[in-house]
């Protein structure tokens, strides 16, 4: 009888662990209320990032994979993947955080004004339209290290994005696409994140780490999130 109720248990434990890691988002229900979206905050899907590092696309140009891939056909459907923070996206969405994209803001910068809170996964390439409006809005969470590191630009006649500047591209001493003095990208491999801390920039905060691995199991993050985008 012990033993059938042990065996319970532990494929009881197993299954919650496998729920969540599949949907990190369940692991909150309990929390709704506590965690849920602030009023007027918005998170904002990195659509392009999400095509950048789709097979053949502009991340395998950085790496010498694709002599033909600065120019990539831009995906239409969101497909949350580890590289633009997918865990995030999932729990933000299911906490009550309006969600916009990258050719939302290319579009209509001023869409911004909407929002008192901005925040940002691994949003790496973005247009300049797109960099303007959110250097420019006065409280931006970055969730993830690496953000506004690539300059593209969108051709809508032809639906795709174009490789403009970058890490090494076109010059080999590039490391910023817009020069942005505040990029991060050199602590991205931070992936444990035991003292993980949101440092004060101009127009907001920088998380120290990424946090893809362990957003499903540490409601502090998103405590802190919260807190910082109710400022």
């Amino acid at each position: 009888m012990k033993t059938g109720s042990s065996e319970a248990l532990n494929t009881s434990n197993d299954f919650d662990e496998y729920r969540i890691s599949q949907m990190p988002e369940t692991r909150f229900f309990e929390q709704y209320d506590e965690l849920s979206a602030p009023e007027k905050t918005a998170v904002i899907y990195p659509i392009l990032t999400q095509t950048a590092y789709a097979w053949g696309g502009i991340h395998d140009f950085y790496l010498g994979r694709c002599d033909t891939c600065s120019e990539v056909k831009i995906e239409e459907y969101y497909d949350p993947i580890f590289s633009v923070g997918a865990k995030s996206f999932r729990v933000l969405e299911f906490l009550g955080y309006s969600v916009i994209d990258d050719i939302d803001i290319d579009k209509n910068p001023e869409i911004l004004n909407n929002y008192d809170s901005i925040v940002l996964l691994h949003n790496e390439f973005v247009t300049e339209n797109e960099f303007l409006a959110i250097t420019s809005h006065p409280n931006v969470i970055f969730m993830y290290p690496g953000a506004l590191n690539s300059k593209v630009k969108i051709n809508y006649e032809k639906e795709t994005m174009i490789l403009q500047r970058g890490p090494s591209f076109p010059d080999p001493d590039t490391i910023n696409g817009f020069d942005w003095k505040y990029d991060n990208s050199n602590i991205s491999n931070n992936t444990i994140c035991e003292e993980w801390k949101f440092y004060k920039i101009e127009n907001g905060h920088m998380l120290n780490c990424t946090p893809e691995d362990i957003i499903q199991n540490n409601d502090k993050i998103l405590k802190e999130l919260k807190r910082l985008a109710e400022f």
